[in-house]
């Protein structure tokens, strides 16, 4: 009894345990679902932004909204496009891990930007804005680099699928109208072969004639003639 009490306390316990640690895992899941509803919509919102100064205001403003609009377009196609090649082509890890450390350039280089534009001082920003549009040229030139690099190295392996697909496709058709043909046809065709061969192949030796049995003696054989030796031999003359 005690025994059985064990095993159900045990039981009970890895439920509640299994049951806990569902729980913090699906809380876990939904709360980083909703990080990235809200990361997403703030991004959304901070480009909404960026992009009206870059129409709507002049000068050294519209020209920090520009570069941190270019910026951060081609940052994130870049990580997009890398995370989606390196899901079916493992050589892009080698390029994400690149375009991490890329990024933490460029995530600098964004909040040096963030912070300039609410910099009261213009004519300083406006000296440093040659060197701000190089650093960012350079990272945006890299990141479309390595941008460009996967999606013209997937659409050549794509390429490459189709032109394997076509050539199996062409095989595949030959096959189909070769069998095609009416069965009457292939029977005939191997009948005419079955019958070359047979007339090819040479003819088995022909077997001994069997010997005659000698012929069964009479039912009544003729008493063969006693001969005496007091008798005389016939002669030749008296035979007939």
């Amino acid at each position: 009894m005690e025994a059985a009490l064990i095993i159900f306390a045990l039981m009970l316990l890895t439920f509640v345990g299994l049951g806990a640690y569902l729980t913090v895992k699906a809380v876990g899941a939904a709360k980083r679902g909703v990080e990235r509803t809200v990361a997403q919509a703030r991004r959304s919102v901070e480009d909404t932004t960026l992009r009206a100064k870059s129409f709507g205001q002049v000068g050294v403003a519209g020209a920090l909204a520009q570069l941190r609009l270019d910026l951060r377009t081609s940052m994130r196609a870049t990580q997009q496009a890398l995370a989606e090649g390196a899901q079916v082509d493992a050589s892009l890890r080698e390029s994400l891990a690149l375009f991490e450390r890329l990024s933490a350039h460029g995530h600098e280089l964004d909040g040096e930007l963030k912070r300039l534009e609410q910099e009261p001082d213009r004519q300083r920003t406006g000296e440093l804005l040659p060197d701000l549009r190089e650093r960012a040229a350079k990272i945006i030139q890299a990141a479309d680099s390595l941008r460009w690099a996967a999606r013209d190295r997937a659409r050549r392996f794509a390429e490459d699928e189709i032109s394997l697909l076509s050539e199996q496709i062409e095989m595949e058709s030959g096959a189909l109208r070769d069998w095609s043909r009416e069965p009457v046809d292939d029977l005939a065709a191997a009948a005419a072969e079955w019958d070359a061969a047979q007339a090819a192949a040479p003819g088995p030796a022909q077997a001994p004639k069997p010997t005659p049995a000698p012929p069964p003696a009479a039912l009544n054989p003729p008493t063969p003639t006693m001969q005496y030796p007091w008798q005389k031999t016939p002669r030749p003359e008296s035979a007939g």
